[in-house]
């Protein structure tokens, strides 16, 4: 998992007919009314600069992952 602020990229290994590849989920972790911590999927205008950041961070990691193939 890879973080920027309040936001988290996690990167997934999975297979297909093709072979291995990688995918990524980004989530913002938020508490509800009652305090219950939930992982939100939507980014509001003040989420967004990070969001990109973790992004980039995430296609780093892919790219140099994918090459030890």
């Amino acid at each position: 998992m890879l973080r920027c602020g309040n936001i988290k990229a996690t990167i997934w290994q999975n297979v297909s007919e093709k072979g291995p590849f990688f995918a990524t989920t980004f989530s913002r972790p938020f508490k509800d009314q009652s305090g219950a911590w939930h992982n939100g999927t939507s980014f509001g205008l003040n989420d967004l600069e990070a969001l990109m950041n973790v992004a980039f961070e995430a296609k780093e990691w892919i790219a140099a992952h994918a090459l030890k193939r």
